[in-house]
Protein backbone atom coordinates (compact mmCIF):
# COMPACT_ATOMS: atom_id res chain seq x y z
CA UNK A 1 0.00 0.00 0.00
CA UNK A 2 0.80 3.69 -0.12
CA UNK A 3 1.45 5.34 3.60
CA UNK A 4 2.50 9.08 3.81
CA UNK A 5 4.26 9.53 6.85
CA UNK A 6 4.02 12.93 8.72
CA UNK A 7 7.07 13.26 11.19
CA UNK A 8 9.70 16.23 11.89
CA UNK A 9 12.94 14.16 13.01
CA UNK A 10 14.52 13.14 9.74
CA UNK A 11 16.32 9.99 11.81
CA UNK A 12 12.84 8.47 12.43
CA UNK A 13 11.61 9.87 9.15
CA UNK A 14 14.31 7.58 7.39
CA UNK A 15 13.89 4.47 9.42
CA UNK A 16 9.68 4.55 8.90
CA UNK A 17 10.75 4.64 5.17
CA UNK A 18 13.13 2.06 5.30
CA UNK A 19 11.34 0.08 7.56
CA UNK A 20 7.83 0.80 6.14
CA UNK A 21 8.97 -0.17 2.72
CA UNK A 22 10.05 -3.62 3.99
CA UNK A 23 7.09 -4.40 4.93
CA UNK A 24 5.97 -4.25 1.30
CA UNK A 25 4.94 -0.31 1.24
CA UNK A 26 5.47 2.57 -1.15
CA UNK A 27 6.08 5.73 1.83
CA UNK A 28 6.03 9.14 1.42
CA UNK A 29 7.79 11.21 4.06
CA UNK A 30 6.69 15.27 4.80
CA UNK A 31 7.63 16.85 7.67
CA UNK A 32 4.63 19.85 8.57
CA UNK A 33 0.98 20.35 8.79
CA UNK A 34 0.89 22.18 5.66
CA UNK A 35 2.98 19.50 3.36
CA UNK A 36 0.75 17.04 4.66
CA UNK A 37 -2.29 18.79 3.65
CA UNK A 38 -0.98 19.24 0.55
CA UNK A 39 -0.29 15.71 -0.01
CA UNK A 40 -3.88 14.28 1.15
CA UNK A 41 -5.43 16.60 -1.43
CA UNK A 42 -3.31 15.33 -4.21
CA UNK A 43 -2.45 12.15 -3.67
CA UNK A 44 -4.59 8.80 -2.20
CA UNK A 45 -2.62 7.17 0.31
CA UNK A 46 -4.10 3.77 1.68
CA UNK A 47 -3.05 4.61 5.53
CA UNK A 48 -1.45 7.95 7.02
CA UNK A 49 0.97 7.64 10.12
CA UNK A 50 0.98 11.12 11.85
CA UNK A 51 3.36 12.87 14.70
CA UNK A 52 1.15 14.96 16.84
CA UNK A 53 3.64 17.39 17.37
CA UNK A 54 4.99 19.25 14.12
CA UNK A 55 6.48 22.61 13.45
CA UNK A 56 4.30 24.58 12.39
CA UNK A 57 1.08 22.90 14.64
CA UNK A 58 -0.98 19.83 15.81
CA UNK A 59 -1.23 16.86 14.15
CA UNK A 60 -4.75 16.97 15.08
CA UNK A 61 -5.09 19.92 13.31
CA UNK A 62 -4.06 17.46 9.96
CA UNK A 63 -6.63 14.30 11.37
CA UNK A 64 -9.42 17.07 11.82
CA UNK A 65 -9.28 18.24 8.34
CA UNK A 66 -8.88 15.01 6.66
CA UNK A 67 -12.28 13.85 8.32
CA UNK A 68 -13.72 17.22 7.70
CA UNK A 69 -13.35 16.34 3.85
CA UNK A 70 -15.24 13.21 4.53
CA UNK A 71 -11.53 11.33 3.53
CA UNK A 72 -11.58 7.97 5.29
CA UNK A 73 -8.00 7.13 5.21
CA UNK A 74 -6.71 4.91 8.48
CA UNK A 75 -4.63 7.17 10.39
CA UNK A 76 -2.30 6.33 13.45
CA UNK A 77 -0.78 8.44 15.87
CA UNK A 78 2.30 8.50 16.91
CA UNK A 79 1.90 10.49 20.48
CA UNK A 80 4.42 10.46 23.45
CA UNK A 81 3.80 7.64 25.95
CA UNK A 82 2.54 10.14 28.89
CA UNK A 83 -0.04 12.13 26.64
CA UNK A 84 -3.37 10.64 27.84
CA UNK A 85 -5.16 13.55 26.75
CA UNK A 86 -3.51 13.69 23.09
CA UNK A 87 -4.43 10.27 22.36
CA UNK A 88 -8.06 10.61 23.75
CA UNK A 89 -8.92 13.74 21.43
CA UNK A 90 -7.14 12.30 18.60
CA UNK A 91 -9.11 8.49 18.83
CA UNK A 92 -12.57 11.21 19.58
CA UNK A 93 -11.27 12.61 16.40
CA UNK A 94 -11.21 10.48 14.09
CA UNK A 95 -7.87 8.20 14.39
CA UNK A 96 -7.84 4.80 13.87
CA UNK A 97 -5.14 3.64 16.42
CA UNK A 98 -2.28 4.96 18.20
CA UNK A 99 1.29 4.29 19.16
CA UNK A 100 3.27 5.56 22.19
CA UNK A 101 7.03 6.79 21.23
CA UNK A 102 9.46 5.09 21.28
CA UNK A 103 7.78 1.94 19.25
CA UNK A 104 8.41 -1.10 17.66
CA UNK A 105 8.88 -1.13 13.76
CA UNK A 106 7.03 -4.32 13.18
CA UNK A 107 4.05 -3.33 15.72
CA UNK A 108 3.55 -0.14 13.97
CA UNK A 109 3.25 -2.25 10.53
CA UNK A 110 1.04 -4.24 12.16
CA UNK A 111 -1.29 -1.74 13.66
CA UNK A 112 -0.87 -0.01 9.71
CA UNK A 113 -2.40 -3.85 8.33
CA UNK A 114 -5.30 -4.17 10.83
CA UNK A 115 -6.33 -0.26 10.17
CA UNK A 116 -6.33 -1.12 7.11
CA UNK A 117 -8.21 -4.04 6.96
CA UNK A 118 -10.89 -2.64 9.13
CA UNK A 119 -11.33 0.35 6.69
CA UNK A 120 -11.93 -2.18 3.65
CA UNK A 121 -14.27 -4.37 5.52
CA UNK A 122 -12.44 -7.19 5.93
CA UNK A 123 -11.53 -9.62 8.91
CA UNK A 124 -9.31 -12.11 8.10
CA UNK A 125 -5.69 -11.03 7.56
CA UNK A 126 -4.96 -12.90 4.18
CA UNK A 127 -6.37 -11.89 0.52
CA UNK A 128 -7.82 -15.08 -0.81
CA UNK A 129 -9.21 -15.73 -4.64
CA UNK A 130 -9.47 -17.96 -6.77
CA UNK A 131 -6.89 -20.52 -5.21
CA UNK A 132 -4.56 -17.44 -4.57
CA UNK A 133 -3.73 -16.60 -1.15
CA UNK A 134 -1.55 -13.48 -0.12
CA UNK A 135 -0.23 -12.87 3.54
CA UNK A 136 0.16 -9.18 4.09
CA UNK A 137 2.38 -9.87 7.35
CA UNK A 138 4.94 -12.62 5.76
CA UNK A 139 4.83 -10.82 1.53
CA UNK A 140 4.05 -14.29 1.12
CA UNK A 141 1.93 -15.67 -2.21
CA UNK A 142 0.85 -18.95 -2.08
CA UNK A 143 -1.33 -20.82 -4.87
CA UNK A 144 -3.38 -23.97 -4.08
CA UNK A 145 -1.30 -23.94 -1.08
CA UNK A 146 2.26 -24.16 -2.89
CA UNK A 147 4.55 -20.89 -2.32
CA UNK A 148 4.92 -18.62 -5.39
CA UNK A 149 7.95 -16.46 -5.58
CA UNK A 150 7.57 -13.25 -6.38
CA UNK A 151 9.56 -9.76 -6.36
CA UNK A 152 8.25 -6.94 -4.09
CA UNK A 153 6.84 -4.94 -6.63
CA UNK A 154 4.82 -7.76 -7.87
CA UNK A 155 3.63 -8.50 -4.59
CA UNK A 156 2.14 -4.99 -4.27
CA UNK A 157 0.75 -5.10 -7.78
CA UNK A 158 -1.10 -8.45 -6.78
CA UNK A 159 -2.08 -7.18 -3.49
CA UNK A 160 -3.90 -4.28 -4.96
CA UNK A 161 -5.94 -6.20 -7.47
CA UNK A 162 -6.94 -9.11 -4.65
CA UNK A 163 -8.03 -6.24 -2.34
CA UNK A 164 -11.20 -5.74 -4.55
CA UNK A 165 -11.14 -8.86 -7.30
CA UNK A 166 -13.89 -7.30 -9.71
CA UNK A 167 -12.79 -3.44 -9.51
CA UNK A 168 -10.59 -2.25 -12.18
CA UNK A 169 -7.40 -1.10 -11.53
CA UNK A 170 -5.93 2.02 -14.04
CA UNK A 171 -2.27 1.56 -15.18
CA UNK A 172 -2.41 5.18 -13.22
CA UNK A 173 -3.16 3.85 -9.80
CA UNK A 174 -0.99 1.01 -9.78
CA UNK A 175 1.79 3.05 -10.67
CA UNK A 176 0.82 5.65 -8.26
CA UNK A 177 0.89 2.37 -5.62
CA UNK A 178 4.20 0.89 -6.58
CA UNK A 179 6.61 4.19 -7.03
CA UNK A 180 7.30 6.99 -4.52
CA UNK A 181 7.14 11.21 -5.39
CA UNK A 182 11.31 10.82 -5.98
CA UNK A 183 11.37 7.26 -7.97
CA UNK A 184 11.43 7.21 -11.98
CA UNK A 185 8.49 5.05 -14.04
CA UNK A 186 9.28 3.02 -16.61
CA UNK A 187 6.12 3.19 -18.94
CA UNK A 188 5.61 -0.42 -19.22
CA UNK A 189 7.05 -1.15 -15.84
CA UNK A 190 3.60 -2.32 -14.97
CA UNK A 191 2.71 -4.47 -17.86
CA UNK A 192 5.88 -6.29 -17.13
CA UNK A 193 4.52 -6.74 -13.07
CA UNK A 194 1.66 -7.88 -15.00
CA UNK A 195 3.56 -10.46 -17.48
CA UNK A 196 5.03 -12.23 -14.17
CA UNK A 197 2.79 -12.21 -12.52
CA UNK A 198 0.40 -14.32 -15.25
CA UNK A 199 3.68 -16.79 -15.69
CA UNK A 200 3.78 -18.05 -11.70
CA UNK A 201 0.09 -17.42 -10.91
CA UNK A 202 -1.62 -18.52 -14.35
CA UNK A 203 -1.77 -16.86 -17.47
CA UNK A 204 -5.57 -16.02 -17.56
CA UNK A 205 -5.63 -15.08 -13.64
CA UNK A 206 -5.17 -11.46 -14.24
CA UNK A 207 -7.44 -9.85 -16.79
CA UNK A 208 -6.85 -7.14 -19.06
CA UNK A 209 -9.47 -4.72 -19.89
CA UNK A 210 -7.62 -2.58 -23.36
CA UNK A 211 -7.97 0.94 -22.07
CA UNK A 212 -9.64 1.16 -18.09
CA UNK A 213 -7.05 -1.79 -16.43
CA UNK A 214 -6.54 -4.81 -14.65
CA UNK A 215 -8.75 -6.50 -12.44
CA UNK A 216 -8.52 -10.59 -11.18
CA UNK A 217 -10.01 -13.16 -12.97
CA UNK A 218 -13.09 -14.88 -11.60
CA UNK A 219 -12.27 -18.54 -11.01
CA UNK A 220 -13.34 -20.62 -13.50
Amino acid sequence: MRILVVEDDPILSDGLRAGLGLSGATVECVATCADADAALAASGFGAVVLDLMLPDGSGLDVLRGLRERGDRTPVVLLTARDAVADRIAGLDGGADDYLGKPFDLDELAARIRAVVRRASGRAAACLEHAGLRLDPAELAVTLHGQPVPVSRREFMVLAALMERPNVLRSKAELEERLYGWQEEVESNAVEVHVHNLRAKIGRHAIETVRGLGYRMRAAA
